[in-house]
């Protein structure tokens, strides 16, 4: 169910504050552990373009924004790789000690998933088949 421009920029234009899911519905707390401004659904990773940068709350867009990715920063820190689904933008957040870590996962691994070539392509080298 999608909810109207209208009341979804309301919910969205102040950092911290709850907020209604435009992708699943749920009800989501303005604040999360491990982040100072929570940006997408625990449960579904879902967000909104609303930031020009984290917290600023300027972005006119805001069209959805769906999780593509992971992106494993040098710190070992995990971020979720958003796309926005009206513009096109391309943005990383990082992960909240409450997001769904299956969810997490299955974006992790939906490369894995269907990979870019056929799997009976590969080749195991003889090095492989003695170790």
């Amino acid at each position: 169910m999608k909810h109207s421009t209208n009341r979804r920029n309301r919910s969205a234009e102040r950092a911290g504050e709850p907020f209604l899911c435009a992708h699943c519905n749920l009800a989501v707390p303005g604040d999360a552990p491990g982040t100072e401004h929570r940006n997408h659904c625990p449960r579904c990773l879902w967000s909104l373009h609303v930031d020009l940068r984290p917290g600023d709350r300027m972005s006119g867009c805001k069209g959805e924004m769906e999780p593509i990715g992971i992106w494993v920063r040098r710190d070992g820190e995990w971020a979720v790789v958003h796309r926005c689904t009206r513009c096109g933008a391309i943005r990383t957040n990082r992960i909240a000690g409450d997001d769904s870590e299956i969810a997490l996962m299955s974006l992790a691994v939906r490369p894995l998933a269907a990979p870019p070539f056929p799997l009976d392509r590969l080749v195991i080298s003889r090095a492989a088949e003695k170790a």
